[in-house]
């Protein structure tokens, strides 16, 4: 009997987890030598010299993997949770492929640092409390600096005790062939549980997913047939390589035996012009990125130096665009600046994924098609199957959330995802992963499970685009219930109303209870660093321009606008905007405030919009929050 598979011709090697592809690639001799991963050094990516560069081909990562997964069942056992701090690298990469490997658990996260105490110090106390790993794996120096800070803590706090209590393994040892390292080699089995991925924390507080190593394989599998990926892809990569599409693209790499450059997220944010170099340079066919580069990119990233060499992007065939949502003019804009670079119009590849279907899910890329019809400013991120039996390897469908049943297209709904990358579930969480991961439709009882994603959707057109429209969590409730908005839709009305005064990607919209039956409509907006911090600049002007924006192209009367210094607003690790936690600490009087102005809630008009009365700020201050100012704030709500 024939085995019908998604692969391009029948000599490609289709294995059912993603390490078995290395030996292959490795024994080839046109693969042994050939780059896998390529790492742009930091120190050369800051300086604009982009010369500094270190390779590993498929025979030395393929080699590595096998050392380094011997050393660790030298210490563990198969099956064992082990934490991974490690930074961006291509020892991180060595690292994730031998946990698989030496079929352990892999729990990646960027290592913070011990001896400070922070955001980052309480997510990697979450991770260590719900995971309970065996053993942590790091570089020697972090592993010193580990037992330092355990050493110097006279009474130690709640995590310094639990990494003390960890098995401490170091990278270093392990690349060398550790004193332990003859332990034979299995590997993970499709069923095995091989990474734990936490969830983005936008909307809530961050959960663990488990994914076994088969529903890793099939989503890259997927994600290579969908993007066309082969041998002479070349990728270019700066997303944080521990979690979600940073991660999926470094499997992706390896099943499609292409070649991947990658660059740390830092350098990025320190030299947007980077990303776009490193395309050129490379020639690179894919590089995934987060909706929020390309304006990054577009204010910070030109080149007025003429000496530069002009970029060369004609080889990207797709640039895929992750964080929903994907406003069309942004794209646009990011287009027409870099078609004199090559850039085409054809490449740009509008995807979706969550953690909880590994990551990847659907793009509305084709080779070739250049025009996505936008809905309410967005570009697709998916065409739906237009045959009722044709089975797709990853299905969609966008439910009523009452009901769970299916609406109609052209009627807003919840998506739902099945497939085999779907997730085994949220570990330790067994009610949370019944309510996401076991959901049903009417009349389905047998067949599998779809994942809830509680993000909203529409699916519209012959060619049944899907359109990605929020959060269901970021949905706010106008008028007493009557009527509701995308947050996402009044932070660009505010971030277009005073260019170059507000931060892209720091304006956060919320509601917050004034009374039993109203609510107010915040927004709290990041000023760029030179709109005069806290002393200079019109900043009631900018309140007034944000009102007005948000009634005039949204219909949304805000009524409290708070302006803060730059990296106030909270984000999680991939960018995304934590509207909830911003929404506490303001609540909270936890929330540095350069300025803010307050609207009477009962007020009928806007200024400037068909009325004649002034607008009132109240409780305006350019001083830091203190005592006083925050009973004033807690009064008022």
């Amino acid at each position: 009997m024939s085995t019908v598979t998604e692969n391009y011709d029948p000599c490609y090697p289709d294995q059912p987890v993603v390490h078995r592809y290395l030996p292959v690639w490795a024994k080839l001799p046109s693969f042994g030598a050939k780059p896998a991963f390529v790492w742009a050094d930091d120190g050369a990516a800051t300086a604009g010299a982009m010369s500094s560069y270190a390779a590993l081909t498929y025979s030395q990562l393929d080699s590595a993997v096998e050392r380094m997964a011997s050393g660790l069942l030298g210490t563990l056992r198969r099956a064992d949770t082990v934490l991974v701090l490690a930074s961006p690298g291509l020892r991180l990469v060595k690292l994730l492929f031998a946990c698989q490997r030496a079929g352990l658990t892999a729990v990646p996260v960027i290592p913070p640092d011990p001896s400070r105490h922070g955001a980052a110090h309480a997510h990697l106390l979450r991770i260590v409390s719900q995971t309970r790993p065996r053993a942590a794996v790091a570089a020697a120096r972090y592993v010193a600096a580990v037992r330092e800070s355990a050493a110097v803590a006279g009474a130690p706090d709640r995590l310094t005790a639990m990494l003390r209590s960890l098995r401490w393994l170091s990278v270093d040892e392990l690349e060398h062939g550790g004193a332990n390292g003859a332990a034979p080699v299995r590997g993970c089995e499709p069923e095995d549980a091989y990474l734990i991925q936490y969830t983005s924390g936008a909307t809530g507080v961050p959960k663990p997913v488990v994914i076994t190593a088969g529903a890793a394989a099939h989503n890259v599998r997927a994600a290579r047939k969908a993007y066309d990926m082969h041998p002479g892809s070349v990728v270019v990569s700066w997303l944080p390589q521990y979690h979600d599409c940073g991660l999926m693209f470094l499997l992706l790499t390896v099943v499609a035996g292409a070649t991947c450059v990658l660059a740390s997220p830092d350098a990025f944010v320190r030299r947007p012009r980077l990303w776009l170099e490193l395309v050129a340079e490379f020639k690179a066919t894919c590089t995934p990125v987060p909706s929020f580069a390309l304006p990054l990119v577009l204010r910070r990233g030109r080149s007025p130096d003429e000496r530069r060499p002009p970029l060369e992007l004609g080889s990207l065939e797709n640039l895929i665009l992750i964080n929903e949502p994907i406003y069309k003019s942004c794209v646009d804009e990011f287009v027409a600046e870099f078609r004199r670079d090559g850039l085409h119009a054809a490449s740009i590849s509008p995807s979706y994924g969550l953690a909880e279907n590994c990551t990847f899910v659907s793009t509305a890329w084709r080779s070739r098609c250049v025009d996505l019809p936008p809905y309410r400013k967005l570009l697709p991120s998916a065409r739906l199957s237009r045959v009722a039996d044709d089975e797709p390897e990853i299905e969609i469908a966008v439910v009523d959330e009452e009901t769970c049943e299916p609406v109609e297209d052209g009627v807003e709904g919840e998506i739902w995802v099945r497939s085999p990358s779907n997730g085994s579930g949220y570990l330790g969480h067994p009610s949370a992963s019944r309510e996401v991961f076991c959901a049903r439709l009417p009349g389905k009882a047998g067949s599998s499970c779809f994942v809830r994603t509680g993000d909203r959707g529409v699916v519209r057109g012959a060619e049944r685009y899907l359109y990605v429209l929020g959060r269901s969590a970021d949905v706010l409730a106008l008028d007493g219930g009557q009527r509701s908005a995308y947050a996402h839709y009044i932070e660009t009305a505010a971030f277009g109303s005073t260019p170059g005064r507000l931060r892209g990607g720091g304006t956060a919209a919320f509601t917050a209870v004034a009374a039993p039956s109203t609510s107010l409509v915040v927004l709290v907006a990041e000023l760029v660093k030179e709109s005069g911090g806290g002393g200079g600049g019109d900043h009631k002007g900018i309140c007034e321009s944000i009102r007005r924006a948000a009634w005039e192209e949204e219909g949304v009367r805000v009524t409290w606008i708070v302006l803060v210094e730059s990296g106030v607003v909270p984000k999680t690790t991939s960018g995304k905007l934590r509207r909830r936690a911003a929404r506490d600490k303001l609540l909270a009087g936890k929330l540095p405030t350069l300025f803010e102005a307050r609207y009477d809630v009962t007020e009928s008009s806007v200024p400037g919009i068909g009325g004649e009365e002034e607008m009132e700020c109240a409780a305006m201050s350019t001083a830091y929050g203190s005592a006083s100012r925050r009973l004033r704030l807690q009064s008022f709500l």
